[in-house]
């Protein structure tokens, strides 16, 4: 069993405010888009009559598979470096 004696550093995080979008993006965070209430030609997820589901396998704006799929390589070199998954 492990503790850690005192306090977190940086209790003040949870207080900033981000202020605009365009500070989150300096942050490296994109936007949180939905594609259901897009158009067909703009996402995977879009189109259909009214509040429709998305219809298909969960995708990226880009096609790729999304919502718990791997996407990452099998026989990627550095694969063989991870021991194990972060838990």
């Amino acid at each position: 069993c492990m503790a850690t004696i005192g306090q977190v550093s940086n209790i003040d995080h949870e207080n900033i405010t981000i202020g605009k979008a365009g500070r989150s993006r300096w942050l490296g965070f994109r936007p949180s888009v939905r594609g259901v209430v897009m158009n067909p030609v703009d996402h995977p997820h879009g189109g259909g009559e009214g509040r429709s589901s998305i219809g298909r396998a969960p995708t990226t704006p880009w096609g790729k598979p999304a919502l718990g799929h791997r996407t990452r390589k099998k026989k990627k070199a550095s694969n063989r470096l991870i021991v194990k998954r972060r838990a």
